[in-house]
């Protein structure tokens, strides 16, 4: 089986960090400008040349995202950012637009192009346009099923790349494009400012009867037209693979770092494992469970097997399971040092998850503050305090709360 490459996302520096800690092959983040994501903190600059230093040393892959649909007065500004983001020692762009594409190969042809998955790429005639282009890559359309695929990478160059996602949020659009936010909040999601209306809950008004409105209700809690369920296939990565996908992508820019950490690991050991047992190996069970630690609604298997992933009609929330409470920043002789993230107790059993990635547990018993005084919870943010525990808490751990 061919080694697929494990590409996680990174909004900020501590998502880029968690991304590189935790395994993944490459990191697609975004600058100041052109991102489809502005609410991260992306990266300026002298961040990004730091990002880029840091992944190196890592073996790690650079991909700045440049997938918005630039305006007239915004193209202008593009040749400038395309050669100073290229002087930071990026390794590809992620495009949507042709106008962009052709401007990438003029003022950066150092860097690879991989057309981004809002180009639509749904058939080989337009991936072996693209290739014939310049694109190294391209991010196939998120609608497309395994034989799709598999139909893409039999009639196109082998030398072409092919990225699909595997991991995350899906927009109820074709292919990330979408108009409502545009529509009902006046941000444009296509330019990296969606405000997410398809999450929002719904009413219906009668026209004639001012200030009343009437629930469509498919369940209590109200009535969600547009909300996705979450993909997640990593449990069927053998049949990604074989379908001939380069590249298996991790959504999530403007998630958190744990969010990363905790995907990008459960994905790392899942295809660690499918290398070394063979294709018929499905994921070890502590892996399966890692996925229900972080924020996330339903999970489907979107439309790799020919089926739309369905609509979470019942509610518009996340199911949250587990709660960050700690960092561990030191362990020595039995004390490890931590730093508050949320409030926990001392009687709570901790998950925690290493830098090596297996989880364990262990409960807190002895928890002191920083004069060393015996405490029964840590109520304060960023409170610094120690636990006793003849099991190594390795420095960088992320302690976590089944609430």
């Amino acid at each position: 089986m061919n080694k697929a490459e494990l590409l996680s996302p990174a909004g900020d520096t501590a998502c880029l960090e968690s991304a590189l800690r935790f395994g993944a092959d490459a990191v697609y983040l975004a600058g100041t400008r052109f991102g489809m994501r502005s609410a991260p903190a992306n990266f300026d600059i002298p961040a990004l040349r730091s990002a880029v230093e840091k992944a190196h040393k890592k073996g790690a892959r650079v991909y700045v995202t440049c997938n918005t649909l630039p305006r007239n007065s915004e193209i202008d500004l593009m040749p400038a950012f395309l050669e100073e983001t290229a002087d930071c020692g990026i390794d590809a762009f992620i495009i949507a637009d042709l106008g962009v594409l052709s401007l990438a190969e003029k003022y950066a042809p150092q860097v690879e192009r991989h057309v981004s998955t809002q180009a639509g790429v749904v058939n080989y005639q337009t991936a072996r346009m693209l290739y014939d282009m310049g694109a190294k890559r391209v991010v196939l359309a998120r609608e497309l099923s395994l034989d799709d695929i598999a139909g893409i990478r039999a009639k196109t160059d082998p030398r072409l790349e092919i990225e699909t996602f595997v991991h995350g949020s899906m927009c109820v659009s074709f292919s990330g494009r979408c108009l409502i936010s545009s529509y009902l909040t006046g941000r444009d999601a296509n330019r990296g400012d969606c405000a997410q209306p398809c999450r929002w809950k719904y009413h219906l008004y009668e026209e004639h009867r001012e200030g009343e409105f009437f629930p469509v209700v498919e369940e209590d809690g109200g009535t969600f037209l547009y909300n996705s369920r979450d993909l997640c296939m990593i449990e069927h990565l053998d049949d990604v693979i074989r379908a001939g996908v380069t590249s298996l992508k991790i959504e999530g820019r403007a998630k958190t770092a744990y969010y990363v950490a905790v995907t990008t690991n459960a994905y790392r050991h899942a295809l660690d494992e499918l290398y070394a047992y063979g294709d018929v190996h499905k994921p070890s069970p502590w892996i399966l469970e890692e996925l229900e630690k972080v924020s996330h609604r339903q999970y489907s298997t979107g439309f790799y097997y020919g089926t739309e992933p369905g609509q979470n009609t019942k509610d518009g929330g996340y199911i949250r399971k587990y709660q960050v409470v700690a960092v561990c920043e030191d362990y020595k002789d039995g004390r490890a040092c931590l730093t508050q993230r949320n409030k926990f107790y001392a009687t709570d059993e901790l998950d925690i998850l290493p830098p090596s990635g297996i989880p364990f547990l262990l409960t807190a018993n002895n928890m002191f503050d920083e004069n060393g005084d015996p405490i029964e919870s840590a109520p304060h943010a960023m409170q610094k305090l120690s636990i006793l525990t003849d099991v190594e808490i390795p420095a960088g751990s992320l302690i976590r709360v089944k609430r």
